[in-house]
């Protein structure tokens, strides 16, 4: 299945990174579902598998993913962090995926609690989603974690959604004003990524998902499978949870609500 390649220019640019064994294939089911096999063997950290299309693309919750083919980063990569550090791989993906569209499109989006690219992410007006990631741990043994990270990032779309996406979905072209190339966005996204994956567990990269927050400071309602709150969006932990009127969530669905005026 592993049969198309990056260009050299690519391959070049990867090749002192973590992230350096790229696999690009044209189509299979969920690149998540690829990788966490591939962990199960035993394979090592730093693989990265890329589909021009995924059929069966997942996304929190088992929601489906879908993108018209070609018009989207669809990724994972395997990474084996220390166990207390696993939760926090989202937050890095995340922040990666900002900085490269940061460096790519001269806009960034923000991060919605707990796996969302935003835009525009500041109240200013409805955010639109830009990118979903969904992470996925294998845990052999005790004391050891594979960690399979996807993230669905879209990229050159047409300038007409779907009815069913068009109030609620964006991609960087139509935020940019013009495509992008998705193998330099593809390396720019893993060489950032690389650096946010070294800042795991630190105040740095705590601080950073901070700043670029579309959730803290908002006031939110939080779906959590049994029950319902709403509040006002104050912090998150050293564990990646966020903190809703002084009540700590783990795993839940955010809406950003609007003002009360």
């Amino acid at each position: 299945m592993f049969t198309a390649v990056l260009g050299d220019a690519a391959k070049t640019a990867l090749a002192s990174s973590r992230f350096s064994d790229v696999r690009w294939v044209e189509e299979t089911g969920s690149t998540n579902a690829d990788l966490l096999a591939v962990a199960r063997d035993g394979a090592p950290e730093g693989i990265v598998l890329v589909a021009d299309h995924q059929t069966a693309g997942r996304g929190r919750s088992g929601r489906t993913w879908t993108a018209p083919p070609n018009a989207s980063l669809l990724l994972s990569v395997l990474v084996r962090p220390a166990p207390q550090l696993a939760g926090l791989s989202t937050m890095a993906m995340g922040l990666g995926a900002a900085d490269a569209v940061e460096s790519a499109a001269q806009f960034r989006p923000r991060l919605k609690w707990p796996n969302d690219l935003v835009w525009p992410g500041d109240g200013s007006a409805p955010d639109r989603k830009l990118a979903g990631i969904l992470a996925e741990a294998h845990w052999p043994a005790e004391g050891d974690a594979a960690v399979v990270i996807g993230i669905g990032l879209n990229v050159n779309w047409p300038a007409e959604l779907p009815a069913d996406l068009s109030d609620i979905a964006t991609a960087v072209n139509h935020v940019a004003g013009h495509d992008i190339d998705r193998v330099l966005l593809l390396v720019d996204l893993l060489l950032h990524f690389d650096r946010r994956y070294e800042q795991l567990g630190s105040a740095a990269l705590l601080d950073a998902w901070r700043t670029s927050s579309a959730t803290l400071g908002r006031r939110v309602r939080v779906d959590l499978g049994t029950e319902q709150i709403e509040g006002v969006a104050e912090d998150i932990t050293a564990e990646g949870h966020l903190v809703v009127d002084g009540r700590e969530i783990t795993a839940g669905d955010v809406v950003h609500l609007r003002p009360i005026d």
